[in-house]
């Protein structure tokens, strides 16, 4: 059972024991009528095959209070894998499609923005999301966006629903809800939360001070969880990057287009498990090198939009003490795990803070060497004043690629 600490500055959803889902689906489906709810699921054929698709597909099956999902489908530009998505998810009873994120016609329209001196990034979670929220406000017929993966090997109906209602409810005023979950097997997983994120927050503050952007981030139990709902208008306005910064910089878009006390997270189930990156110590392009290199360097862009000097010497000293700080965590960790009965690996727990220490050195280099750099796709707003009619274009496509 969970606490009932509210830490940080956000507002936080504790999960007292299993949620009554039968209830809660009841409340959504009134909910709907007001605030209808569109779903995002981005996937790559990879994701196909996995028996954790074929879990989620089972409970949405189930789900009634659904106004829509929109299923995107990249890193493939075989055709044979977008009409194998397209029969596999014919068997949902919601109203659904299937955008075909790296296709030949969606390709056609990332060349129209270029055309205009705008890209959408590259094939990825990212981009597959930002199509996604395009079609949506096309259709304009959904008020609330939720999103989560499809490698969630133990997703559940109650996981859903609980990551739906804080935004969808009438009665609650939070217009961004960030997921959380214990990273728990039989062993602790979560190594980027855990040995990176944390550490390099915490590592900022004693830098920096209590930067009210760090605070904020560091109030979140688990920021690179994948689940969140928004309220439509936020996929708007919200840029998002295409790299693996794009948890992060979620987050930061939300702390500067609302006010935080419209801001919240939830605990969404009891523990939460899907697939694993491989740390790839030796390869920085690649595995929980690259995400940890994203993700810093992310980081370091929104503090130099809060007006904060990351100088040479200022990184030298956050690498020196991130070290430190995350020694100290993995000896928490490890007692920790000792209490609960876990396996803990404290010699492995120490090559991955080594990697990670390497990955921030390079994080900080590559910022010192190129401030201006970004990976952000415009926002909607920018891109339907740019380029005039697209978003109805991609309706159209999106709806004739979907034809029987």
């Amino acid at each position: 059972m969970a606490d009932l600490h509210q830490s940080g500055v956000i507002t936080t959803f504790h999960r007292f024991g299993p949620t009554d889902v039968e209830r809660i689906e009841k409340e959504l489906a009134g909910f709907n009528r007001h605030n209808p709810i569109a779903l995002v699921l981005p996937i790559t054929p990879t994701e196909m095959d996995s028996p954790a698709i074929a879990v989620i597909m089972k409970n949405l099956k189930e789900v009634r209070y659904l106004n829509e999902i929109v299923i995107t489908l990249g890193r493939t530009s075989e055709e044979s894998h977008f009409r194998r998505a397209k029969a596999f998810f014919s068997a949902l009873p919601q109203r659904h499609r299937i955008i075909w994120a790296s296709g030949p016609s969606f390709n056609a329209l990332y060349r129209s923005l270029e055309e205009h001196g705008l890209s959408a990034g590259g094939d990825g979670k990212g981009r597959s999301a930002w199509t996604a929220y395009g079609y949506i406000l096309a259709r304009d017929e959904s008020r609330v966006v939720a999103l989560h993966d499809c490698d969630i090997v133990n997703h559940s109906r109650e996981l859903l629903a609980r990551l739906c209602y804080p935004v969808a409810s009438p009665a609650m005023d939070h217009s961004f809800c960030k997921g959380y979950y214990a990273r728990v097997t039989d062993r602790m997983h979560g190594r980027v939360t855990r040995l990176f994120v944390t550490p390099v927050i915490r590592s900022l503050i004693r830098l920096l001070g209590h930067l009210p952007f760090l605070v904020y981030l560091d109030s979140f139990r688990y920021p690179l969880a994948g689940e969140f709902s928004m309220l439509t208008e936020l996929a708007r306005i919200n840029r998002i990057p295409s790299d693996w910064g794009l948890e992060i910089e979620t987050l930061a878009e939300v702390y500067r287009n609302y006010s935080l006390k419209r801001i919240c997270q939830v605990e969404l189930c009891e523990t939460y498990e899907h697939k694993h990156q491989s740390l790839s110590a030796d390869d920085p392009r690649t595995g929980l090198m690259k995400m940890a290199i994203d993700i810093a360097k992310s980081i370091f862009r929104n503090l130099a939009v809060e007006g904060i000097v990351l100088s040479e010497s200022a990184m030298r000293t956050l690498v020196t003490n991130y070290l430190r700080t995350a020694k100290d965590m993995v000896s928490r960790h490890g007692d920790d795990a000792a209490i609960n009965g876990l396996k803990f690996d404290v010699h492995q727990e120490m090559v991955t803070v080594e990697a990670f220490t390497r990955a921030l050195q390079m994080a900080g280099q590559d910022f010192l060497d190129n401030p201006l750099y970004s990976p952000l796709i415009p926002n909607w707003n920018r891109i339907s004043s740019a380029v005039p009619g697209l978003l109805e274009r991609l309706r159209e496509t999106v709806e004739e690629e979907n034809k029987d």
